[in-house]
Order: C-alpha cells, then structure tokens, then sequence
C-alpha cells in the first residue's frame, strides 16, 4: 500500500447555467476589470488515501465523485493523483 495526494476539479457542466460564475463575472466588470469574460466557479478537493497503485486511488476517487464529491448531472470533474511526500512543508505534523 501507497499513500497518494489527490486533487479533484469540479465545474460546471459546459452550457449549463452557472449562476455563480455569472455573478463573479459582472461583479469584475463592475469592479473595471476589462476583457472578463465568461466566468467558471467549481471547487477544489485534496485529500490523501492509501492504495495499492495510483490506478487503485484513481478508481476510488471516482467513485467518491460519482458518490457524493461532484453531482455527474450537471458537473465534470478531473482528477490528478501523485505520489505523497512525506517531507511537503504543509503537511500537518503526525500526518
């Protein structure tokens, strides 16, 4: 077993209304920021888990997104899985 470092982008869906990204975009407008235009808000997930490879880990956070991460109606996701380093500055003392 390995521990891995894993990181999950999720956005909206590409034509589906984001309510949130169109209220960031007018708010820069407003604010005279020239040139904004369409604007995405997603969300950032890290989290560390133990598994046999990188495929194992990458399998399992599928299926937290399809589960309860991200909603596969209306967003996408990506996923990007590496080694863990023991020895990462941020890393919570214990860890």
């Amino acid at each position: 077993m390995s521990d891995f470092e894993v990181e999950v982008r999720i956005t909206p869906r590409p034509g589906l209304l984001d309510p949130q990204g169109n209220a960031v975009a007018n708010a820069l407008r407003s604010l005279d920021f020239p040139g904004i235009g369409e604007v995405s808000v997603g969300r950032l997930v890290r989290l560390r888990l133990r598994a046999q490879s990188a495929d194992a880990a990458r399998e399992q956070t599928d299926r937290m997104c399809r589960k309860l991460l991200a909603n596969p109606v209306i967003e996408d996701f990506d996923i990007l899985v590496r080694p863990d380093r023991p020895d990462r500055p941020d890393r919570p003392v214990g860890s």
